[in-house]
């Protein structure tokens, strides 16, 4: 058996739940297989307590969906799989089916960096029932993921303003895959650079990094560690001065700046990465500044998050760039986005559509049912609601544009007549092919900036973000009545 994650790891149908392929087994068994459905991913609160979440993963799914296959490992090994009474799991002829799959889905998402909202689908999936079940696990492990990362990011970034956050959270984030993810969305919601190498080759994101504490603690003196630092690497001078002392260690990373000038180079910052942040770069400020570094820049880490961001910078703390890793890369104090799956129509032959409702004793959790589009409406470059509504209903009465809370019926909000509009949710796929060029990661920065500009500053506030409203348009909104009523009577 091997040791090691295989090359088809990131490919592999294999990445599912087991009862993703029972529940395939049983509808290929069934007949009913080739049934057309529609499924949703979503989510249902907004991660951090904030007021928005950032899209991401769609390009990492996107290339998931593209290699989609089983080979002939992955038949065997699924062949050697046993029921509780010892027969074999799957039948000979579905394994057969599944040698020959191939995925022909029309699937339409929110593009990366776009700002979302609590039961708005990110990424609809249409086709074959069979397919768009099998496809569930990995489209939500990747999405989940990395749009709680991304999320995270923004919130921190947008707390630092314009001032730059490294992402080096490599050594703290949940195992290869979860760092690069990390790295990745963390760039998408802002992050200036990452120290993950790997990451700065595979996706272009700018990688940063000088030296531990343990460069520091190999030399006789601190004053020695640094001299030799700049001595090895005078272009890339930022020193780690509390290894000791904070303050002393200014002093000396002082002594060796001046060397590097003397000699043409720049000492580019110093860091701090313990003790009373804003205290010490208060200080450490004056101390550069009085002997003539004022263009050396303070850099600060230490287990920082937006929160603590938020406080050293209402205590006038002097830093200018922040060092953020594990409460980043492993989205502290919320694990999981808690993204779901959910099938919302169905249909045999090209016949009306049966739309679907689940129900539950949490009004949070009853679905929405029907062909799901999101229209967020714009005015005077400022986000004022999204509505969700259904592609096989009636027409959108323009002149009564009125959403409806998804949760408490009650809750409505009219749309002025003058917004403008734009329907979130563009073409991926058709037929299984990929009909839209991914856009570049610098292109994904730009829609997140962009998207988040035109949020209301009400809700881009950590302490009880204003609401940003999202709601059904009225046709779905009785649809979705009628079929809770007629479920309850079942």
């Amino acid at each position: 058996m091997n040791t090691t994650a295989p090359e088809r790891l990131r490919s592999s149908p294999l990445l599912t739940d087991l009862y993703q392929l029972t529940m395939a087994h049983g509808y290929w068994k069934t007949g009913a297989h080739n049934k057309d459905a529609v499924f949703h991913l979503f989510f249902r609160h907004n991660p951090f307590k904030g007021g928005y979440t950032v899209a991401a993963g769609l390009a990492d799914a996107v290339a998931w969906l593209r290699e989609l296959h089983f080979n002939s490992d992955e038949i065997a090994y699924l062949a050697t799989l046993k029921g509780n009474d010892g027969a074999p799991l799957f039948s000979d002829g579905f394994l057969e089916y599944l040698h020959g799959f191939a995925f022909t889905c029309d699937v339409d998402a929110i593009p990366e960096g776009t700002v979302v909202f609590p039961n708005e689908p990110l990424l609809r999936v249409r086709g074959p029932i069979i397919q768009g079940q099998l496809v569930e696990t990995a489209l939500l492990n990747t999405i989940n993921f990395q749009t709680l990362v991304a999320t995270k990011a923004a919130r921190i970034c947008h707390i630092t303003r314009d001032e730059p956050v490294l992402e080096f959270g490599l050594r703290r984030a949940q195992g290869v895959d979860g760092a690069l993810a990390a790295s990745r969305a963390a760039y998408i919601g802002g992050c200036a650079s990452t120290s993950n190498v790997l990451a700065g080759q595979l996706f272009g994101i700018p990688v940063s990094g000088t030296h531990a504490h343990s460069w520091v603690m190999s030399f006789d003196s601190e004053p020695e560690a640094f001299q030799a630092y700049a001595e090895t690497m005078p272009n890339n001078c930022v020193f780690l001065v509390d290894t000791y002392d904070s303050l002393e260690g200014v002093r000396r990373a002082v002594e060796s700046g001046k060397w590097l000038r003397a000699r043409g180079h720049k000492m580019a910052g110093i860091r701090l990465d313990s003790g009373d942040l804003a205290y010490l770069s208060i200080e450490a400020r004056k101390i550069l500044d009085e002997a003539g570094f004022a263009d050396t820049a303070i850099f600060a880490s230490n287990d920082l998050d937006e929160h603590i961001i938020s406080s050293l910078k209402q205590q006038g703390a002097r830093i200018a760039f922040w060092g953020v890793g594990t409460k980043l890369v492993t989205a502290y104090d919320q694990p999981a986005l808690g993204g779901v799956y959910k099938l919302a129509a169905l249909r045999n032959g090209v016949g009306a559509w049966d739309h679907k409702i689940k129900l539950s004793e949490q009004t949070i959790k009853i679905t929405n049912p029907g062909i799901q589009q999101v229209r967020r409406f714009t005015l005077d470059g400022e986000y004022v609601g999204d509505m969700i509504y259904n592609e096989d209903g009636p027409p959108i009465d323009d002149a009564n544009r009125t959403i409806y809370d998804a949760v408490n019926f009650i809750r409505f909000k009219p749309i002025p007549p003058d917004a403008t509009t734009e329907d979130l949710l563009v073409p991926v796929f058709r037929n299984g092919k990929l009909v839209r060029e991914m856009p570049t990661l610098e292109e994904i920065r730009a829609r997140r900036r962009a998207q988040i500009a035109a949020l209301h500053e009400g809700s881009k506030r950590l302490l009880n973000p204003h609401e940003y409203p999202v709601g059904l348009e009225r046709s779905l909104l009785d649809m979705k009545t009628a079929l809770i009523m007629k479920a309850r009577t079942k």
